[in-house]
Parts: C-alpha cells; structure tokens; sequence
C-alpha cells in the first residue's frame, strides 16, 4: 500500500511540476508578444508622426505658392 502512495505521490508531483512548466512557458510566450505588440505599435506610431510631419510640409509648401501668387498678383495690379 505505501507502495502505491509513493507512486501516486510522485506522479502527482511529476504532474505539477509539468503544468507549472506550461505555465511559466504560457507566460514567457504571453511576455514576448506583448513586448513584440508594443514595438510594432511604437513603430507605427513613428511612421504615423513621420507621415504627418511629410504632411505639413507639403501643405506649408502650397501655402507659400498661394502666398506667393497672391503677393505677385497684387504687385501686378490685380
């Protein structure tokens, strides 16, 4: 009988140590996408910030050709 306890005892411990070893590989894989999750935001942010600067320039620049135009206009008697 003590046999068969200590076989039991030792399959159930064998058995934790296996679901505590999923889980902490669970875990580490859960870690490793957020971190991946958060760069791949961090870069679309980046790109989103650089599309918005390339974005401002270019309408600063129209601005200037309107400013310009109208300035030639006026000089002109318009």
């Amino acid at each position: 009988m003590t046999d068969m306890t200590q076989m039991l005892n030792s399959l159930e411990n064998s058995m934790k140590l296996q679901m505590r070893a999923k889980a902490e590989k669970r875990a580490g894989k859960a870690a490793k996408d957020k971190k991946e999750f958060q760069e791949k935001l961090m870069r679309a942010s980046v790109s989103e910030m650089e599309l918005d600067g390339i974005a401002s320039k270019a309408k600063g620049s129209e601005d200037a050709v309107r400013r310009d135009q109208l300035t030639g206009m006026m000089m002109a008697g318009f």
